[in-house]
């Protein structure tokens, strides 16, 4: 890899590193291709990706970036995993790494926020974006709903008594 393949791969980390919502950070020695492939698909499928890259390259891209932090994970065989959805690639790395064994999640990055192991965990527990606005517009609906049922329902207990006085009339 020559100088010039080497910063543009330093400016690739380096916007990802900025760009993500969340960054996590994987050992990943042991995984045959097929099962590196599988990560791949299931990243892609959360619209998030898995890159590999040199820890000293990837140390040079997080100079002066809000997670720097990342640096100290940065030792050994390294996956990045990333996404816009704060929570999408820690929740498909959480779950990889159950399945497999091979893949050790060592922590990440939030933003600024620095996360552990634990960290990864409680993003991937979060529920997505998209489950958020729906719970969102369910609870701003729901008040909504319930004024109209209000509203409605004395009109048609009105209604009911005036059907059953009818009915007593003729009856009688």
């Amino acid at each position: 890899m020559d100088r010039a393949q080497k910063e543009k791969v330093v400016d690739e980390l380096g916007q990802i590193f900025e760009s993500s919502g969340v960054v996590v950070v994987a050992h990943y020695a042991g995984l045959t291709v097929a099962e590196m492939q599988d990560l791949r698909a299931r990243m892609r499928d959360v619209d998030g990706s898995v890159r590999v890259a040199k820890n000293r390259l990837a140390k040079i891209a997080l100079q002066g970036k809000s997670n720097e932090s990342l640096t100290e994970l940065l030792n050994g065989m390294t996956v990045f995993a990333y996404s816009e959805d704060p929570t999408a690639a820690a929740r498909v790395m959480d779950k990889y790494s159950k399945e497999n064994a091979k893949l050790q999640i060592l922590g990440g990055a939030m933003g600024e926020t620095a996360l552990d192991i634990a960290g990864v965990k409680a993003v991937a527990a979060l529920p997505s974006r998209d489950e958020l606005i729906a719970s969102i517009a369910g609870c701003i609906g729901a008040p909504a709903s319930n004024i109209a049922g209000a509203i409605g329902a004395p009109a048609s207990n009105v209604a009911s008594i005036l059907s059953t006085i009818e009915e007593r009339a003729e009856a009688a």
